[in-house]
């Protein structure tokens, strides 16, 4: 039986609306030390057994999740999930700081980067750039209807990063004025589709239009091994504007033929040359 502290914290990361896939594994990660410091022997293993299944259901559309329920072994011994956690997050930092470096390349002076959404690994791109020195602009998307894009806005501002806001309608006309595309992913599907907020799709395809590079930052624990593009679940919220509902899907679906490069810990992975 799952303890009502562990099944707080899934409800809790259910419910978040702002950060992504990397916030989520780290609270899911939690979620196991909890376990670990609850339960012991066949209870613990009976737990973990039903944390493969509860914890990816949390949202199906981020892989980090179902790679962290996999990452951790059934066993029925709370040090090896310890031991396990504690290794899973020092990955998920040193991949983080690993793709700041490589991604940081990609950025030259007197780039204008447009990027959509919230994501950690971009942020890591941004501040390593900054501390090498590079200038550089960014445009960024609101991010409706959780306002993603607000948060990142106040992170470039505490980097000291020249940034400009807009509405996600003008991701086609600023992508025009772009130089570089890079964006985060929730998943990387066995075909090399990248799963991420739903509006990446099209500023995928503007940034093609306009023969500006879109590059896509992903830990290389968000590679999903099972799922292929077409078989992904596309979460969505109930959501309304002024008493009418409104479809509210959070994810698209972005066909690898139109990414330059998947940066990662470790390397840039590029689409085969017949895309």
């Amino acid at each position: 039986m799952i303890p009502e502290e562990v099944l707080s914290v899934l409800e809790d990361m259910r419910s978040e609306r702002i950060r992504g896939a990397t916030h989520l594994a780290k609270r899911g990660a939690e979620a196991y030390l909890l376990l670990a410091g609850n339960l012991r022997g066949e209870e613990l293993r009976k737990a973990l057994r039903e944390m493969r299944n509860l914890l990816p259901a949390v949202n199906p559309s981020m892989a980090s999740l179902y790679n962290l329920s996999r990452f951790i072994p059934l066993t029925d011994d709370p040090k090896v999930v310890r031991e396990r956690v504690e290794e899973f997050l020092s990955l998920l930092e040193t991949s983080i700081i690993e793709i700041g470096n490589i991604g940081s390349e990609l950025v030259d002076d007197g780039d204008t980067v447009i990027t959509h959404s919230f994501s950690s690994a971009v942020l890591s791109i941004l501040r390593r750039a900054m501390e090498k020195g590079r200038q550089f602009r960014v445009v960024l998307t609101e991010s409706a209807p959780d306002y993603e894009g607000i948060a990142l806005a106040r992170e470039l501002e505490k980097l000291g990063v020249g940034f400009e806001v807009i509405t996600d309608a003008q991701l086609g006309l600023f992508a025009r004025k772009a130089t570089l595309a890079l964006v985060g992913a929730d998943t990387v599907t066995r075909d090399g589709a990248v799963v991420n907020k739903a509006g990446t799709y099209p500023l995928a395809l503007a940034c093609h239009d306009a023969g500006v590079p879109f590059y896509v930052a992903a830990e290389s624990f968000k590679f999903h091994p099972e799922k292929s593009s077409d078989g992904m679940e596309l979460l969505e919220r109930p959501y309304s504007r002024q008493g009418y509902r409104v479809r509210n899907i959070l994810f698209d679906v972005t066909p690898w033929k139109f990414i330059r490069g998947i940066i990662t810990e470790l390397g840039i992975i590029v689409p085969p040359k017949e895309l």
